[in-house]
């Protein structure tokens, strides 16, 4: 043990004690930043796998699609993988599956049933103010009743029918066109309008694919985002 005298307040301290003393407190505080990073671990892990989401994977998860005039992948999309209809393998442009094309074939419009023997049709429905105003359905604020109720029973196409939780529908005039040989392929974007499409393939009889789409932005010889749905 070493002692020494503090002149200044003529006190007798305890040099050795004293450094373990500062020795314990290092320690003890290294210990203590070893647990905190031992418990926050779990939260840091989970806050890098929610930050590390890529909103592609929110896009898919959501059926939510932007669709980019300019890019040579993301012009075209395929409803079935709810991937992007081209792709870039070994410096050139391939198709992959390409239901449905933003801009290309007509500035501004969609143009669906693009690729091989495939035929479609499209449908512009109109606003969901434009539906609820011809089926005369009630609406919630936002409006999004009417998208959400439109389903499809074998070849009839059904929406919402008086209150929005009633589970009551009624059939769509629209359906009978959706379903006819003679096709419209394309059809202008218009902000915050529904869409029917309907896709076929001669060469294959037992093929179809039906979806509703809803425009939710659009900006003009540059990108359109949808919400889509495949009706089954």
């Amino acid at each position: 043990m070493n002692l020494v005298t503090d002149e200044k307040h003529g006190k007798i301290i305890d040099v050795g004690s004293f450094q373990h003393f500062m020795i314990m407190k290092e320690k003890n505080e290294k210990k203590l930043k070893c647990m905190l990073c031992f418990v926050n671990y779990p939260v840091i892990k989970k806050t890098f796998i929610i930050t590390n989401i890529t909103n592609n994977d929110l896009q898919q998860n959501e059926n939510i699609t932007t669709l980019y005039a300019l890019d040579p992948e993301a012009r075209t999309f395929c409803f079935h993988d709810g991937k992007y209809g081209h792709t870039i393998t070994n410096g050139a442009v391939y198709n992959r599956c390409s239901d449905i094309d933003f801009d290309s074939y007509y500035n501004g419009n969609f143009t669906v049933g693009i690729e091989g023997s495939r035929v479609g049709t499209i449908i512009d429905l109109g606003s969901s103010e434009d539906l609820k105003e011809k089926y005369k359905y009630s609406e919630t604020v936002g409006n999004g009743q009417g998208f959400a109720s439109i389903h499809r029973k074998n070849n009839t196409i059904f929406i919402l029918k008086g209150n929005a939780y009633n589970n009551t529908f009624q059939v769509m005039d629209e359906s009978s066109t959706l379903f006819q040989e003679n096709s419209t392929a394309s059809s202008s974007v218009i902000l915050g309008h529904l869409y029917l499409v309907r896709i076929t393939d001669h060469s294959n009889a037992a093929f179809e694919r039906i979806v509703k789409m809803l425009v939710i932005a659009y900006r003009p010889n540059e990108l359109v985002t949808i919400r889509w749905e495949l009706l089954i």
